[in-house]
């Protein structure tokens, strides 16, 4: 059977997300598990009372501050001055994703969006695992990755799905007003996806610089 492979870009920077929805941990290098990075997502905030979602996650959508905060304890604080309890809860089973272990995100990817909005937009704003440098014959779109494999560093793994965007990805990384037309964006030109979600094949580690490959057998 023929093997063929194509590069997709290099790796730039690595990130885990100790608390779902707090700031990112910016990491040179990495164990990829088959469960995902170790402590990404390792806890998440859930409502306790004051809010009509007791019982369920504390999110961006209901605090814009969050994802510049460290700790639970500035989240707790942050929540009480919005009337809301919330409980720093470890995760079960040692993460709490959204949809899968892996985040993939490709600067390619966002060059239709800040030609829209007329600025380069930060790519923290969608929280990635893996945020990747496009090599120059890389021309894949998210949904073209659907259910192929890719490999970076002595990892191996395969693309579940684009990743759906919600108002989160509105919000300034640091002090200013949110961003409507980000999200617009991504709605109407690219079918409300930017990145991808990927399962873990092969447990390895992973470091900035390591190229990621798509390979074909």
């Amino acid at each position: 059977m023929v093997e063929t492979r194509m590069d997709v870009g290099t790796t730039t920077a690595l990130w885990r997300y100790p608390i779902k929805s707090l700031r990112g941990e910016a990491l040179e290098t990495t164990r990829v598990e088959a469960g995902g990075i170790p402590g990404d997502r390792a806890s998440s905030l859930v409502i306790a009372r004051g809010h009509a979602r007791i019982g369920k996650p504390y999110r961006g959508k209901e605090d814009e501050r969050l994802h510049r905060l460290r700790s639970g304890d500035e989240a707790v604080s942050a929540a009480d001055e919005r009337g809301v309890a919330i409980d720093v809860v470890a995760a079960n089973g040692g993460h709490e994703y959204d949809a899968a272990p892996i985040s993939i995100l490709v600067d390619r990817w966002m060059e239709g969006l800040n030609a829209a909005v007329g600025y380069g937009v930060e790519y923290q704003r969608f929280r990635p695992n893996i945020f990747v440098a496009a090599h120059s014959q890389m021309d894949l779109d998210e949904p073209a990755l659907a259910g192929r494999e890719l490999r970076i560093g002595t990892v191996q793994l395969k693309v579940r799905s684009p990743i759906g965007r919600c108002v989160t990805t509105t919000y300034a990384q640091g002090p200013g007003a949110s961003d409507p037309a980000i999200l617009r964006y991504i709605a109407s030109e690219r079918g409300n996806a930017m990145g991808i979600y990927c399962d873990v094949l092969r447990a390895g580690a992973v470091r900035i610089g390591d190229v990621l490959v798509l390979e074909e057998r």
